[in-house]
């Protein structure tokens, strides 16, 4: 199960490397900001990347704010040993000194809420801001990429 895990976290990174650039504020480095196509009446959407600290202090992602979308949450998913999937609001997401904490499908994630008439299509760019506890703010592009088996930002909310 672990290897399945680390399988799909590769192609999932690589799967659009072409694509998504790399950003850097101070010691903290975000790689491939992403998120999925949704459909037309499709009020959410995910959004996933991999955040680095390179710094000798923990850091933390409080939030990420992007104009004309009225509420963004941190969202963690899990399923539990009956099959049981659930999603969580987190109050940020800890990124420790000298470690990597990817976003993707079935873990964490951004979660786009209220996305109305609005909905993301293939090729678009979304412009965001993550809000950093020490490091501060960062502007980076959210690449939207066509929707894989995994990605719940079909989900209607």
């Amino acid at each position: 199960m672990k290897l399945m895990k680390y399988t799909a976290l590769a192609l999932f990174l690589t799967a659009g490397s072409s694509w998504a650039a790399d950003y850097t504020l101070g010691q903290i480095t975000v790689t491939q900001p992403t998120t999925f196509e949704t459909a037309k009446n499709t009020k959410v959407g995910g959004g996933y990347m991999a955040i680095t600290n390179e710094s000798k202090t923990d850091d933390r992602l409080l939030e990420v704010r992007v104009e004309g979308i009225p509420r963004i949450e941190l969202h963690l998913s899990a399923t539990d040993a009956n099959g049981v999937a659930t999603m969580t609001k987190q109050d940020g997401i800890e990124i420790s000194s000298g470690e990597t904490v990817t976003l993707m499908p079935g873990g964490l994630h951004v979660m786009f809420m209220g996305l109305g008439d609005s909905p993301f299509k293939l090729g678009d760019q979304i412009d965001a801001t993550l809000v950093f506890e020490k490091a501060g703010e960062m502007d980076v592009t959210f690449d939207v990429r066509a929707r894989t088996a995994g990605d719940h930002s079909g989900m209607k909310k």
